[in-house]
């Protein structure tokens, strides 16, 4: 009993450690600059915690765009087009998504368990979930 009340506050320590740092979706919008009107915006998010340790980057058409933090979001803005968006743990999930100018899309970074690793999958999410989901995370990067 004694090592377990030891080892709880490192392994809580190690949960918060995993999660995203930055300042709150709110502190950081006025940071994030405007849409340029030929462009569309994806905000990438991860509300979970659960496996915090799992933190594999996030790929559009292969380049790497940002990292699967937990509590974490980022934004990148891409010409209008199709894209395939990416994760890989043990496996590699994909969505695929048609961007038009102006347009602004959530996609949200869901983990699931796998066999050896959780799996970080991409999900695109509505708008309206996205925007209220997105504010109970922290901006964890700029535009790469």
């Amino acid at each position: 009993m004694k090592r377990l009340l030891v080892l709880l506050p490192l392994l809580c320590a190690f949960i918060l450690a995993g999660c995203a740092g930055g300042p709150s979706y709110a502190e950081a919008k006025s940071s994030i600059p405007d849409l340029a009107p030929e462009k569309a915006r994806i905000v990438f998010y991860r509300t979970a915690v659960l496996g915090a340790a799992i933190q594999p980057p996030v790929r559009v058409n292969g380049d790497k765009v940002g990292t699967a933090k937990p509590k974490g979001f980022f934004v990148k803005d891409l010409p209008a087009g199709n894209y395939e968006i990416s994760t890989a743990t043990e496996v590699k999930r994909t969505l695929s998504v048609a961007l038009e100018p102006g347009q602004i899309r959530y996609v949200r970074l869901n983990i699931t368990m796998g066999f050896f690793a959780g799996h970080v999958s991409p999900e695109l999410v509505e708008p309206s979930v996205g925007e209220t989901e997105v504010m109970k995370c922290n901006f964890t990067g700029g535009q790469k």
